[in-house]
């Protein structure tokens, strides 16, 4: 069964064994490399904190349209197209912000609105080099 994303919903990346090892977060899979987690934000932050690691929430919106009534299967398809701007960044999940229906000329349209997260030990947001070199190095140790 597809999980019920809505607004607060947390959409993490593809977990570093390391964040896995300290963190061991509940979520369900959702599409590719891509699940959900079964924590609010509030208290998945908690939990981060709690293991001494940082949750850094990012200012710029990244936002995704789709025509037609609001669904589980156009939600996850607008989804799909945040976690790909938000992974070109090197960031390893992001927060639902916003799913807002409305209508032009009388056609129905969505737009699911998100905002990039990072998860990592630092306290300092890691520069894009140093993303994508841990994400390179994850993806290396898996095999």
């Amino acid at each position: 069964m597809t999980p019920i994303v809505q607004v607060g919903t947390v959409v993490l990346g593809e977990e570093s064994p390391r964040m896995a090892e300290v963190l061991a977060l509940q979520s369900e899979p959702y599409f590719k490399n891509w699940s959900v987690t079964t924590l609010s934000g509030s208290t998945l932050d908690d939990k981060i904190r709690a293991a001494r690691w940082n949750f850094f929430f990012l200012a710029g919106e990244v936002k995704a349209h789709f025509f037609g009534a609001i669904g589980a299967s156009k939600i996850q398809g607008a989804l799909q197209r945040i976690a790909r701007r938000v992974k070109k960044q090197e960031f390893n999940c992001f927060e639902v912000t916003g799913i807002v229906a409305k209508r032009f000329l009388g056609v129905p349209y969505a737009t699911v609105s998100a905002h990039s997260r990072h998860v990592q030990q630092s306290c300092q947001l890691d520069s894009f080099e140093s993303r994508q070199n841990g994400q390179r190095d994850a993806d290396w140790a898996k095999g």
